[in-house]
């Protein structure tokens, strides 16, 4: 098994080497943050590794894995690093499959005092050079293809919305950002899509994203989605063009999301507001929810304007070097469990 999987890994980590020296030449800081964190971060439906830390005299405190280094990142924005980038092991449970691991890499890259849409140039450059560096000229996935030298495809959220699914999503979400979830079920069986009586507007909104949405995405080309529905910003501010969406885009190939790109939110209160209605609505769903940082709330108030994105190193190397499973290009994946 090792054999078969080499070359996948050999490519990996030319990959990393090629994009360490991209980061240096633009003046990046590598950093690399803490796994243990008092919160894995605070989105509804992302699952952490919980753990606990003993003092010397007994003493427990509840410590989780971390989701993602974004929030020790976002703390070294605020104490003056200006470009910061990160190569970090990220946990995630209830993932396993063809595309997720439960142990994998995350690329994160901050830029203070400048746009999004610095990132999504920076995309472009690090898909460009991890297909040189794989000596390819075309990523794919599973017969799916995408040419990462062609000029992407930007498309907004609600633009997809109408593409592929003849539905008006800016009409269900209201200048304040509040959302009408009988205007889009409505939408949704127009459409002939199923909609569930316990389907709140987020849900319904996923659904299209998943079905109708998403397979269409990164084909031929790469496809940069923006402009989520401020509702669905997660750590994103609004935009100063349409307050009814965010500064936030994600980035496909061969319809595999790649990254989620942000414009920053350093509005404290904001952000605080909308955690607890992530953790409200994961304790709805799932029973549980995770404690607010509320070190990174204190830091927002001092962090400078900027933009940062994460980038699934792993599913990066398994579009260039042509792997078919997550697992095909990790050196030691974790053992299979729950069987």
């Amino acid at each position: 098994m090792h054999a078969d999987r080499r070359p996948f890994l050999i490519g990996r980590n030319a990959i990393q080497a090629v994009l360490r020296g991209f980061f240096a030449r633009e003046d990046f800081i590598e950093v690399d943050t803490a796994v243990l964190q008092i919160s894995p971060g605070n989105e509804a439906h992302l699952h952490a590794f919980a753990t606990e830390a003993v003092t010397t005299d007994g003493q427990r405190a509840p410590f989780y894995l971390h989701t993602s280094p974004e929030f020790a990142c976002k703390k070294l924005l605020a104490a003056g690093e200006q470009r910061i980038s990160c190569f970090a092991h990220v946990y995630r449970n209830r993932e396993r499959g063809p595309l997720h691991h439960p142990e994998f890499t995350m690329l994160e890259w901050y830029r203070a005092g400048e746009s999004y849409e610095s990132l999504m140039m920076d995309c472009v450059r690090i898909l460009a050079l991890a297909a040189e560096t794989a000596k390819t000229d075309r990523l794919g996935y599973r017969g799916r293809e995408s040419d990462p030298f062609a000029g992407p495809e930007r498309v907004s959220v609600a633009e997809a919305f109408e593409r592929h699914a003849g539905i008006d999503l800016l009409a269900s979400v209201a200048a304040d950002g509040s959302t009408d979830r009988e205007h889009l079920a409505a939408e949704l069986r127009r459409a002939g899509m199923r909609v569930a009586e316990d389907d709140g507007w987020a849900d319904l909104f996923s659904r299209v994203l998943v079905e109708k949405i998403e397979p269409h995405l990164g084909f031929g080309r790469i496809t940069i989605l923006d402009e989520y529905p401020v509702s669905e910003a997660a750590l994103a501010r609004p935009s100063a063009r349409d307050p009814r969406v965010a500064e936030r885009f994600e980035l496909y190939a061969c319809g595999v999301e790649l990254a989620n790109g942000f414009g920053e939110l350093t509005n404290a209160a904001e952000q605080k507001r909308r955690f607890e209605i992530e953790m409200a609505e994961k304790m709805r769903v799932y029973g549980e929810n995770y404690p607010i940082d509320e070190d990174l709330l204190a830091a927002l108030s001092s962090m400078p304007e900027a933009s940062g994105i994460a980038l699934g190193f792993d599913r990066l190397v398994m579009l260039a070097t042509g792997a078919s499973r997550i697992d095909q290009v990790l050196w030691a994946p974790v053992a299979e469990y729950g069987r």
